[in-house]
């Protein structure tokens, strides 16, 4: 019978990571050194506006993001069957929906609510 239990608990499935080798490592080790880099350098030179610079400073952040999950965090489709990823995507989905819920409240709640430059005349 210890067989036959110890067969049975040998049929379940594990969900293996994929293993990633030095050579993804590196890549992503200087894909993140390069995208420091150029921000850094945007910024101690500033040769674009400020506006400009901001959004590409963000821009690279996000393509950052991006690297860490693929190379260190190893999440791609093949991880987990796929479910580490689908989680990620919905995570980002309701994140995206809540700031952007939240920063249209806001902007609405600015406007209708602060008073005009014509009525803060008339304030005490």
């Amino acid at each position: 019978m210890s067989a036959n239990h110890d067969h049975a608990a040998g049929d379940h499935h594990e969900i293996e990571m994929p293993h990633a080798s030095m050579r993804d490592y590196m890549i992503g080790f200087v894909l993140s050194v390069i995208l420091t880099a150029i921000p850094f350098w945007m910024v101690m030179t500033m040769p674009l506006s400020a506006p400009a610079t901001a959004a590409i400073i963000m821009a690279f952040a996000v393509v950052q993001i991006v690297v860490h999950m693929i190379f260190f965090l190893h999440m791609t489709p093949k991880a987990e069957g796929g479910w580490s990823l689908t989680s990620l995507v919905f995570t980002i989905i309701v994140v995206g929906i809540m700031l952007a819920g939240s920063l249209w409240v806001m902007h609405h709640l600015n406007t209708n609510m602060m008073p005009t430059p014509h009525d803060m005349n008339q304030l005490p």
